[in-house]
């Protein structure tokens, strides 16, 4: 099975122009990440919010798997499924922190096909957040004309909204693209979706907006940052420039708190720990053990 995997990426690649010098990384890229396995990461996270700090964990999750273009959901038999399976990279993003006495739990789900020349932009992404005050849910589902999404929360003024995006750029999709193909991330200026999670945690309305990437490399590594300055938001995220570009570090800086109490802060995490695992299998009580070892709670 990995070998017919490997020879169905190599003739999807080089039938988009692949040049030949380039076939050793699609060789590197097929015995990792097609080995049943997906790469959990465990970060060190301090968390703006409400004006301060705030330490916890985050948790970046890579795994590929067969989608659906039609449902937009993974394929139970993609064997079956014919011109309606495409392969996807999935990004499961967690972040865990406790503002005073109560906890927030996060997480994104991003689904971005593996074949970009087909298919350029991610075609699904969602978000949910959990706190003592209640829980909110955004998805994002990729269309012939751009983006449909919904947005469920139990804020008034943000609960059950319907909403038509353009056909442009994913912050969310950022993160897969540089596992993926680094060399293809967008630089200069451009119309881009900010962050699903970024906007529930600051109440804004999600829509593009205008935002200047750039890429800076130094020793290795890679820093791809964007600007948006009407929001005035940043992101910086570091990776290694060798394959497969782990990500080492990210930092998201904006405005947070209200009122008085708002102040410019930097959110930052760091890389820990990196374990290649089909963890759906580690679902025992003696498989508690590997948490300590991503060193999470």
């Amino acid at each position: 099975m990995k070998r017919f995997q490997l020879l169905l990426l190599l003739s999807i690649l080089i039938s988009c122009d692949t040049k030949p010098d380039v076939v050793e990384e699609i060789k590197d890229f097929g015995e990792y990440w097609f080995q049943g396995k997906a790469e959990v990461n465990s970060y060190k996270l301090e968390q703006a919010r409400y004006g301060e700090i705030h330490q916890g964990s985050a948790v970046l999750i890579f795994v590929t798997e067969d989608f659906s273009l039609a449902k937009q959901v993974k394929l139970d038999r993609p064997e079956n499924s014919g011109q309606d399976a495409v392969k996807v990279m999935k990004l499961n993003l967690t972040k865990k922190f406790n503002t005073g006495i109560y906890p927030y739990s996060m997480m994104s789900s991003v689904f971005s096909p593996i074949d970009r020349k087909k298919h350029p932009h991610t075609l699904k992404v969602t978000t949910s957040s959990q706190e003592w005050c209640g829980h909110t849910f955004t998805q994002l589902n990729k269309t012939p004309q751009g983006y449909k999404a919904q947005l469920h929360s139990y804020f008034e003024q943000e609960g059950e909204q319907l909403l038509d995006l353009p056909n442009t750029w994913v912050e969310d999709e950022i993160w897969n693209i540089i596992r993926l193909t680094p060399d293809s991330l967008p630089v200069g200026e451009m119309d881009i979706i900010p962050s699903t999670m970024a906007q529930r945690l600051r109440h804004t309305t999600l829509q593009a907006e205008k935002a200047t990437a750039t890429l800076d490399t130094n020793q290795g590594e890679i820093t791809y940052k964007l600007d948006y300055p009407s929001s005035k938001r940043k992101l910086a995220i570091t990776f290694k420039q060798e394959f497969p570009h782990r990500i080492l570090l990210w930092k998201e800086t904006y405005l947070s708190g209200f009122g008085a109490d708002a102040q410019e802060l930097t959110t930052t995490a760091r890389l820990d720990q990196t374990m290649m695992i089909d963890y759906w299998t580690k679902n025992k009580n003696k498989d508690s053990k590997l948490r300590q070892k991503l060193h999470l709670e």
